[in-house]
């Protein structure tokens, strides 16, 4: 351990304070490995945002998930601000030994988590932020991909690391219903998912439909997946079909996606959550990232996963819309992204690319 921390010896409970997204939480699995770990006799609690709640419960390093009402400041929920006190009463009552802020830099959440009275605080914070022991906490890294983001500070507290991977466990009953959903017939398939949350991740509707049609021709199987509120922008996707495709849309839960794309020959994706269930699961990935940091996000397995993107001035973007003409997106071609899509899916394994720009794809 770290020289001059004073860390305890044999916690009897850690939390860990990470209230965000599908792909921002897998990317926090490695710290959760280190510190089961570094202690496996503490008990190790997360506390999270509510769709968190059964993820955490099938994570073999967890024992315990706290629901996080939200705070004003996190865009990630509406915060419940009558329930925050009880929420507080709650935590204190805890009583943890250690309790990790993963939030990010900690200008938001550092105060609040200091409320919460654990007997160590550890995690980031700016020069100017509040750090009640500033020898256990570091400035939160401005560069590099999120998992070695977030390893930077149980790295700080001198705890070794467990590996990189990300952790999606699946069920027989997850796989069992996924099947159910496609239609009878053999033969391998690709996911091919249009959404995402913000319209500027979105790489055009007919593109995807173009691509999809040269994989069809190929002889896989195209299911279509996502939400009931993208079934408008799944539609477009399979209109613009030449070939015919499996429409999955608004069948899914999280669970039976996951083992769908687990199945998959391959996962056609912009840069969202399921880009991320893909990493986790091991499938190929082919993914267009339209605004995003692709430095920051993109798989850390470039043998299996290929990110195909646009160096433009506006990168990255924070925006939900695109205030401009969307050249992000529209400077990834279908023959770029068809490309490397045939390559993966007729390859059967992973394909030796990274993240890459759309013009070296071709190079």
């Amino acid at each position: 351990m770290t020289a001059g921390l004073d860390l305890p010896a044999a916690p009897r409970r850690i939390g860990v304070f990470r209230a965000l997204m599908l792909g921002d939480m897998l990317c926090a699995v490695p710290v959760l490995r280190a510190l089961a770990a570094r202690w496996p006799q503490a008990e190790l609690v997360l506390i999270g945002l509510p769709w968190a709640r059964e993820w955490a419960q099938r994570l073999p390093m967890v024992h315990r998930f706290i629901e996080f009402p939200g705070w004003p400041g996190l865009p990630e929920r509406e915060p419940d601000l009558a329930a925050l006190p009880g929420w507080l009463q709650a935590m204190q009552a805890e009583r943890f030994d250690l309790l990790l802020q993963l939030q990010g830099s900690g200008s938001v959440v550092n105060h609040l988590l200091a409320v919460c009275a654990p007997q160590r605080l550890a995690g980031f914070a700016e020069p100017d932020d509040l750090a009640p022991e500033p020898a256990l906490f570091t400035r939160w890294p401005r560069q590099g991909h999120e998992i070695e983001r977030l390893l930077h500070l149980t790295d700080h507290l001198g705890l070794p690391r467990q590996g990189t991977g990300m952790l999606l466990p699946l069920t027989a009953d997850d796989q069992a219903r996924a099947a159910a959903l496609l239609p009878p017939g053999d033969g391998p398939y690709a996911c091919v998912h249009a959404g995402a949350r913000f319209t500027s991740r979105r790489w055009p509707a007919e593109r995807f439909a173009a691509v999809a049609d040269q994989l069809a021709r190929q002889g896989l199987r195209i299911v279509l997946t996502g939400s009931e509120a993208e079934r408008p922008l799944v539609q477009r996707v399979q209109q613009a079909m030449q070939q015919p495709a499996i429409d999955l849309v608004g069948r899914t839960d999280f669970w039976s996606l996951a083992a769908l794309v687990q199945g998959a020959r391959l996962l056609l994706s912009n840069d969202t959550g399921v880009s991320h269930v893909a990493a986790a699961v091991g499938t190929p990935s082919v993914v267009v990232s339209s605004g995003s940091d692709v430095a920051r996000w993109a798989p850390l397995d470039t043998a299996r996963h290929t990110v195909l993107w646009a160096d433009t001035p506006c990168r990255p973007c924070g925006h939900e819309h695109c205030p401009y003409q969307h050249e992000c997106a529209l400077a990834v071609g279908v023959d770029e992204v068809a490309a490397v899509a045939l390559r993966l899916a007729t390859a059967g394994a992973p394909a030796a690319s990274a993240a890459v720009s759309a013009e070296e794809a071709t190079a």
